[in-house]
């Protein structure tokens, strides 16, 4: 028996049908300028009105200030600044957030348009991005294009976009790791068809090895800023690490590779270490370069000021780094103290649950008792979700999960994996105390799985027998098309509906009080 001929990996019984390429169409083009100029209108349009005679509002108050710190402690374009004045409390997120925040201050100053002008950009590009990672999903420019729409009136997804907090930031990031993971699967499901094809799948029983990929590289880079933004990017990285050597077992399997699980281990495994997880830590810790830089950084000298007790594991330590370790214990006790059986309560925190419906907004500005004539206005904002949006969160979860778990359909695990990411570990500490913004990273993983659907229902159904429908078709029409173009419709309309508490319109306490359909929302 020849030994070379008995290793030689077991093909398929059918050949897997070659990967589709996607191409960049004039579609794409001109969907993705007037989705990109309306997020760009949407989120710049009021951007600075809403503010305290010129200060910070809601959580703003605790980033802003730490971000105007790094701008007046800006040592030079490589270490950037530092938070150095305890003070301003609450310094419990890591430092790129609040350098990115500073870079709009350097250019327009201790303004509103400052510390919100960088967070409203990336707003505009998350939106972009959503569309991209549809786009790579589903390969359609249509797709894409529901999904942009329903991007750029989600109330959540705007109100982030326009106050100079973090959620915006990190969510960019997600999304970016979500796309790039996106591509690198596509392109190694490339390479290893051109692989079984051409007959390089080689003799090992564990298949080829894939090269190195850049994408996955690209995705890590993505996720370590988004670590760097807030702790909460660790749970992607475990959730999107995880997805990602599964993917490639599943296609070390689909090409029959004889030792797929092995072959996983041993070829995709640690190289999926190094670019998503130790890439991210380096990032990390990169991103502390500054207050290692300053003698005066919140926590710098902990070792030799009494901070850290004398008997402490961490005296053991250079300085330095000794502050650094105590600087991250005292974080993690603040988080781990903020909970509600702790005796922590807040007007406008809410459970995971209740993010699936958006049944708790939180108030980001609030301006009550104005006078108005004959009556009195008030001008609010709230961190607010579309109703026609996430009232179908559930649904669109339970859809997605019968469509990859039962039709084999993979265009839908991404967005799952992503909105489990953002949502699972929060069930698990569900006795610390939350709040609605948490749920922003889940929206754009949600908005994935409607545009998915709808790009499902385009088409399908019966022809429209109504003429006058068709007329305003222009054509023949199915009643699934009718209904995607009512839903996103819908979506357009509910957004013009509670646009008042999503720019903070001075309208009258009528009109106020019917907009709160529900009393959690007030």
């Amino acid at each position: 028996m020849n030994t070379a001929t008995s290793t030689r990996p077991s093909p398929p019984p059918v050949t897997p049908p070659a990967p589709t390429r996607y191409r960049w169409t004039r579609a794409d083009t001109y969907s993705t300028l007037v989705i990109a100029a309306l997020a760009f209108l949407t989120r710049f349009v009021g951007l600075t009105s809403a503010s305290v005679q010129g200060t910070p509002v809601f959580d703003e108050k605790h980033y802003v200030p730490q971000a105007w710190d790094m701008v007046r402690s800006w040592f030079n374009p490589f270490l950037g600044g530092v938070e150095a004045n305890p003070g301003y409390g609450l310094v419990v997120h890591p430092p790129l957030g609040k350098q990115l925040i500073a870079f709009g201050e350097m250019l327009f100053g201790y303004t509103p348009l400052g510390w919100r002008v960088s967070v409203a950009l990336f707003g505009v590009a998350t939106v972009v991005l959503i569309m991209a990672l549809a786009r790579r999903l589903s390969q359609s420019w249509q797709v894409a294009a529901f999904a942009g729409v329903i991007a750029v009136f989600d109330g959540v997804l705007l109100v982030s976009a326009k106050f100079g907090m973090l959620d915006m930031f990190q969510v960019f990031f997600i999304v970016a790791a979500a796309w790039a993971l996106a591509r690198d699967h596509e392109q190694v499901r490339a390479r290893f068809h051109a692989a079984f094809i051409s007959g390089a799948m080689g003799d090992s029983p564990f298949g080829p090895r894939l090269g190195f990929r850049w994408w996955r590289f690209a995705a890590g880079v993505a996720l370590g800023c988004a670590l760097a933004v807030k702790w909460s990017g660790l749970y992607y990285i475990a959730f999107f690490g995880l997805m990602s050597v599964f993917m490639d077992l599943a296609l070390r399997k689909r090409y029959g590779v004889r030792r797929y699980v092995a072959g996983a281990l041993v070829r995709d495994t640690l190289p999926a270490l190094a670019s998503l997880v130790a890439l991210p830590a380096a990032l990390y810790l990169y991103s502390w370069r500054a207050w290692f830089a300053s003698e005066t950084s919140v926590y710098r000298h902990a070792a030799v000021d009494g901070s850290i007790a004398e008997d402490s594991v961490l005296q053991l330590l250079p300085d330095a780094l000794a502050g650094w370790f105590y600087y991250h214990f005292s974080v993690l006790d603040f988080h781990g103290d903020l909970t509600t059986s702790g005796g922590h309560s807040h007007p406008w925190e809410s459970k995971p649950w209740a993010w699936l419906v958006a049944a708790r907004p939180i108030l980001y500005y609030s301006s009550t008792g104005v006078d108005c004539g004959e009556t009195t206005c008030s001008s609010m904002i709230y961190l607010f979700g579309t109703p026609a949006i996430w009232w179908l969160t559930v649904p669109a979860l339970a859809w997605g999960l019968w469509c990859l778990l039962i039709r084999r359909d993979r265009r839908f695990l991404i967005p799952i994996i992503g909105f489990a990411a953002g949502f699972v570990p929060w069930l698990v500490a569900y006795d610390r105390q939350m709040y609605f913004f948490y749920a922003t990273a889940l929206v754009p993983f949600t908005i994935c799985l409607l545009a998915l659907a709808l790009g499902q229902l385009v088409a399908s159904g019966k022809p429209v027998r109504w003429r006058w429908v068709r007329r305003l078709a222009g054509g023949d029409i199915t009643w699934g098309t009718v209904a995607v173009i009512v839903y996103l419709s819908l979506v357009v309309a509910m957004f013009a509906y509670f646009s008042p508490i999503l720019y903070g319109y001075l309208i009258p306490e009528s009109i106020y009080h019917e907009l709160m359909w529900l009393p959690s929302w007030t």
